[in-house]
């Protein structure tokens, strides 16, 4: 149950990101449209393009982008043992929760002070426009928090090469299992 609801809903931030790809790339072809064959470019077009990049990028990152596709610099990670490994990811689970409960209400002053700016083109608010960081703020502070505890009660994550290897066996000998069943026929 627990798995399907979080599947579907892991489906429905993708269709909205989908349709927000879809949204900007249609709005691009309009303002290519415009400006080379009309010869009347249309403003909005740019700046609905802008909106819909900054929604794109904080809504997938909260929703879509899972720990383990983000690019990490893991050098030290990966040669620790599995108790500095747990401390080190403690301090980053650590330090990611501090940053955002420390920049959270500072961020949401100057949000909300964009309400008084509106945009050029389209009229619509600034704090609008920018209030999609606010939603990812709480999501990267829920999944930190989240990361503390699960280190706390489970330890450390592997390291990722250290995944990758082991995944990378199990296929080989599945592989040379069907293979050796094969020859074996």
């Amino acid at each position: 149950m627990k798995k399907t609801f979080i599947t579907y809903i892991n489906h429905v931030a993708e269709f909205i990101a989908a349709l927000m790809v879809a949204a900007l790339f249609a709005t691009f072809l309009l303002q290519i449209f415009s400006r080379n064959f009309m010869e009347q470019p249309y403003s909005w077009t740019l700046e609905l393009c802008l909106t819909l990049w900054v929604w794109i990028v904080f809504f997938g990152n909260a929703f879509i982008v899972r720990q383990r596709d983000a690019v990490t610099f893991d050098i030290f990670y990966q040669a620790a043992g599995k108790k500095l490994r747990q401390i080190m990811a403690l301090i980053s689970a650590g330090a990611v929760t501090l940053a955002m409960l420390l920049t959270f209400l500072p961020t949401w002053d100057f949000i909300n002070f964009l309400n008084i700016r509106n945009s050029a083109s389209l009229h619509i608010s600034m704090r609008s426009v920018f209030s999609i960081y606010m939603l990812f703020m709480i999501v990267v502070l829920i999944r930190s928090l989240w990361n503390f505890y699960t280190i706390i009660k489970q330890g450390a994550p592997p390291p990722p090469l250290m995944s990758l290897i082991e995944t990378a066996k199990d296929t080989a000998d599945n592989t040379e299992i069907k293979t050796t069943n094969k020859v074996a026929k």
